[in-house]
């Protein structure tokens, strides 16, 4: 088996004809920075096993101490998995999730495991949340898994407010921890009010940096000194709909994956401070949503962020987004993995040490349109990687690992 390589030189010349013939493509960013061909040996193929059948939209994985697997669901369920290997069970966890409002692309979604689980056993999930049938915000929210594991208690909401649309769109929102144990979260702007993105009040289209027990903002965050709370916990700003959130090991760097407007998805290094450049308010020259503007406007925003690498006019819709990491993965250990809902795809990003250039991008033809949508991609502590399908009708939880 062999890992198909996008030449991504070449990659960008075709993007450049092609928008260069689109309306505004003059706007848009280069298609992709790095001009560095990727290898023509054979890459180390890869195995894939499906460790349980049976969910719909698997949203999120969260790895317990021992070894069992929490999977959310986005119409509000909770699945316990009873391993990691192939020939897993799966239960549903009794929690009262009769609070998510389920639309569109809202409903249970992101989730993070503790560190200290093994004591507390809390982990924090983020959800849209609704009140006599209508759509409040989208909440972080903690909970207590029962010793058994059939049950889980909702303890605290961890962070209220993150706007939401009554249709679920760009509901965000994504947690991983960072190095330091700060809660790392990527929120979506809704898609509505276009001036959410690049208003540091708004926890839409962030990533936000808070206290996993609190939910405040971290007091080394950029903006810590601000009067306005929301602020505190801004990391970085302008962003459309952040999907994925990933920690690269062994360095502080975090990166994110993102859905552009038609194309023109993102994989961004994060910066704290940083703007990444989306305004669909035309810096306040129209009050409706505007998405034909520049996903990343170094115009309008000199200074804001480019992306580290984006898909031009294609659509791939990036998600989760996780490093690859162990010897045993050879030449792809390292790498970034990020799903891909419209895509149907798993890309594999080899980024330079210092995180500023992606020198080569791979696609598993074992991941190439085989399963559909995909969600979810988290690294697990056995070194596998553990990907969810996402088509809604027997979704399944995937184990992968090199052969």
């Amino acid at each position: 088996m062999r890992v198909r390589s996008i030449a991504i030189a070449g990659f960008v010349l075709i993007v450049a004809l092609v928008t260069a013939c689109s309306p505004g493509a003059e706007n848009q960013p280069p298609a992709a920075v790095p001009t560095t061909a990727p290898t023509t040996e054979p890459a180390t193929g890869l195995r894939v096993e499906e460790v349980v059948a049976g969910l719909e939209h698997g949203w999120d994985i969260g790895f317990l101490p021992d070894g069992r697997v929490l999977v959310t669901e986005r119409p509000a369920r909770l699945t316990l998995v009873s391993g990691t290997g192939p020939g897993a069970t799966s239960t549903t966890v009794d929690a009262d999730l009769s609070s998510v409002y389920v639309q569109g692309e809202g409903g249970l979604m992101g989730m993070v495991v503790h560190p200290d689980f093994s004591s507390s056993r809390e982990f924090t999930t983020c959800q849209t949340h609704q009140e006599g049938g209508q759509p409040v915000d989208v909440r972080l929210v903690t909970w207590r898994l029962s010793e058994d594991g059939r049950s889980a208690t909702r303890l605290r909401d961890l962070l209220t407010g993150l706007p939401i649309n009554p249709s679920g769109r760009h509901s965000g929102c994504r947690p991983t921890l960072g190095p330091d144990g700060a809660l790392f979260v990527g929120t979506g702007d809704i898609a509505d009010d276009p001036t959410i993105p690049q208003d540091r009040t708004s926890l839409g289209g962030k990533v936000l940096r808070i206290d996993l027990e609190t939910g405040e903002g971290l007091p080394d965050n950029p903006f810590a000194s601000s009067d306005n709370a929301n602020e505190r916990r801004v990391y970085t700003y302008g962003h459309r709909n952040v999907q994925g959130v990933a920690l690269r090991p062994g360095t502080g760097q975090m990166f994110t994956s993102e859905h552009g407007p038609t194309g023109f998805d993102e994989v961004n290094r994060l910066r704290a401070g940083g703007n990444y450049g989306w305004d669909p308010s035309q810096g306040g020259t129209v009050d409706f949503y505007d998405e034909d503007v520049p996903m990343t406007d170094l115009e309008r925003f000199p200074d804001a962020v480019p992306p580290l690498w984006t898909t031009g006019e294609l659509t791939e819709a990036p998600s989760g987004a996780a490093f690859v990491r162990g010897d045993q993965w050879g030449d792809l250990d390292g790498m970034l993995a990020v799903c891909a809902l419209r895509g149907q795809k798993l890309l594999l990003f080899r980024i330079d040490d210092a995180g500023e250039n992606v020198t080569e991008v791979l696609i598993p033809p074992e991941f190439d349109d085989e399963f559909g949508r995909l969600r979810a991609v988290r690294g697990g502590p056995d070194g596998a990687l553990y990907v969810t399908t996402s088509s809604g009708e027997n979704d399944q939880l995937l184990r992968v690992t090199p052969e």
